[in-house]
């Protein structure tokens, strides 16, 4: 057995098996590479030598990319699906001891090492939570989309819906240890590349709150659906268990059922012929249709491109687009120190920009729904003019924290 001595040695290993290792990692999933296969591709010595310096492994006639390497692989292109929520926990606490051991520091050099450290972790944190957002938002999706048994399915998704609540919870932890947990620190190490850190990261986790609240109702409809499709699969099992043991009409009221229906069932769907204006077939929509329509006809004929009209200069000139940004996390932090029920505090809210009745409600239930864990949410429900909302006041533990802050 032989080992990487240097990133130099590494970095040549890895350029002249380039080949072999591209074409095992894309077919990673599909395919049990066999051993006679890349031996047509790289001679069996270099093949070995890959072996014994654990870049591959060998299974009887099978090889495969060593693990610490394939895991490398799909973390720095970035198609890992694993959701690794412990690995920002074990970054939170490492950010928490290099601030710790900078704050005990008096030598300058070593305190800019720890600086530039805690720096380096942050990012990483901002990295890793957006990226584990995407993840699991694709996992969602590949295990609705792709899992036949209904049972692993509903399961799958509530282990996710889990991972989801983790990943919130690292959010807020993180969202903590950047504003109120270690304020002496970053008050007083505060410079520009820092505070440049700082408001990235907040930005990546605004970004994934908001993406896991989309996650959230997909995932809600996801088990609606599935459960929904379980009932009636077990319905079906149910009638066809009854039919084959010739006790479905004494058992049932099927019979009933069916002389109380009037659907007719092979009978053609009418169709009623909708002229279709001009200014519509000659719109980009349009000409798609007329593209179907005349592949079924099996037309050759293709319909005459549009021209378009030239560009005007002005058009061409560079505009810029402002939008003013609501801050729900300085909502939140006003709303606490107010103390008025939240629905009041939203109406009343000095907002940046005009906000509609309709967009107020919309704020309310974000807030509910980012921030459940801080709030108290009570039984007692008020009318408005237009809808009926529930009685939310901040928890005692944030009032009590606002206030030795204060």
């Amino acid at each position: 057995m032989s080992y990487i001595l240097s990133l130099k040695e590494l970095i040549n290993t890895l350029s002249w098996a380039k080949e072999l290792l591209v074409e095992m990692f894309e077919k990673r999933k599909s395919f049990m590479y066999k051993y006679d296969d890349a031996a047509e591709l790289l001679s069996e010595d270099k093949i070995e030598i890959l072996i014994s310096k654990h870049i591959l492994r060998r299974n009887g006639p099978y090889i495969e990319i060593d693990e610490q390497y394939h895991q490398f692989f799909e973390q720095i292109l970035e198609v890992n699906e694993e959701i690794n929520t412990s690995y920002i926990q074990e970054n939170i606490q490492q950010v928490k001891q290099y601030i710790n051991f900078y704050l005990q520091e008096n030598n300058e050099h070593r305190r800019y090492i720890y600086l530039k450290q805690i720096k380096a972790t942050l990012r990483k944190i901002g990295r890793i939570t957006l990226r584990n957002v995407i993840d699991l938002n694709r996992n969602i999706e590949n295990a609705f989309k792709t899992e036949p048994n209904y049972t692993i399915k509903i399961a799958r998704l509530e282990a996710f819906d889990e991972k989801r609540r983790t990943v919130y919870l690292l959010i807020e932890q993180t969202d903590r240890l950047a504003s109120d947990e270690e304020i002496t620190f970053f008050t007083t190490a505060l410079d520009d590349e820092l505070k440049q850190v700082i408001t990235q990261l907040r930005g990546q986790l605004t970004e994934s709150r908001h993406n896991l609240i989309e996650t959230q109702k997909q995932i809600i409809e996801y088990l609606n659906q599935v459960k929904h499709q379980s009932r009636v699969q077990e319905k079906i099992k149910q009638v066809k268990y009854l039919k084959d043991q010739f006790e479905l009409k004494a058992n049932t009221n099927i019979t009933q059922l069916l002389d109380k229906s009037n659907d007719v069932l092979f009978e053609s769907r009418p169709i009623y012929p909708l002229k279709l204006s001009l200014d519509y077939l000659q719109s980009d929509e349009g000409n798609e249709h007329l593209k179907k329509v005349a592949a079924k006809q099996k037309q050759g004929k293709r319909p005459a491109m549009l021209v378009a009209e030239s560009i005007a200069s002005k058009d061409l000139l560079p505009q810029t687009e402002e939008e003013i940004f609501i801050d729900l996390e300085e909502i939140k932090r006003g709303f606490v120190a107010a103390g008025r029920h939240l629905h009041n505090y939203i109406m009343e809210y000095n907002y940046p920009r005009e906000v509609s009745y309709e967009e107020k409600i919309t704020i309310f239930c974000q807030m509910v729904s980012m921030y459940e864990l801080e709030l108290n949410i009570k039984e007692d429900f008020q009318l408005d003019e237009q809808v009926e909302y529930a009685m939310v006041m901040p928890s005692e533990s944030k009032k009590a924290k606002l206030k030795t802050t204060n």
